[in-house]
């Protein structure tokens, strides 16, 4: 009988990613495979993964097309008139790492394991 693996036998690896070559959804992708832990072969979907990614030079990821001047993220607080708008560019500005959590939020699946995998996502200021 093949002897099963548990997630807290898994080892712990640490990826570091340096995002000036990417675009922000080629990036997104990528983090989001890693952080499922699509790319071991001991791959299972109910287990969370052990792979720790980081990001650097994050301010320095690149947009295709006019997604700087239209894109707009959306957070409504669930009260009537409670629709917030907050265009790309603004929360760029802001906090550029938060423009990838969310592309990367958005591409994890929906179940009870997105919220661990995401927290798996880590930024440095390194340049």
């Amino acid at each position: 009988m093949a002897k099963k693996t548990s997630p807290t036998t898994q080892k712990n690896n640490h990826i570091i990613l340096d995002s000036k070559d990417y675009t922000l959804g080629r990036l997104a992708t990528r983090v989001a495979v890693l952080l499922m832990g699509k790319d071991s072969p001991s791959f299972r979907p109910n287990i969370e993964g052990s792979t720790i990614v980081t990001i650097k030079n994050i301010q320095r990821v690149k947009f295709t097309g006019k997604k700087m001047s239209s894109k707009i993220y959306y957070h409504h607080s669930g009260h009537p008139g409670g629709l917030k708008k907050m265009p790309l560019e603004k929360l760029f500005k802001k906090n550029p790492e938060e423009v990838l959590r969310r592309a990367v939020y958005g591409m994890l699946p929906k179940n009870k394991l997105r919220d661990k995998r995401i927290k798996r996502l880590v930024f440095t200021t390194d340049n």
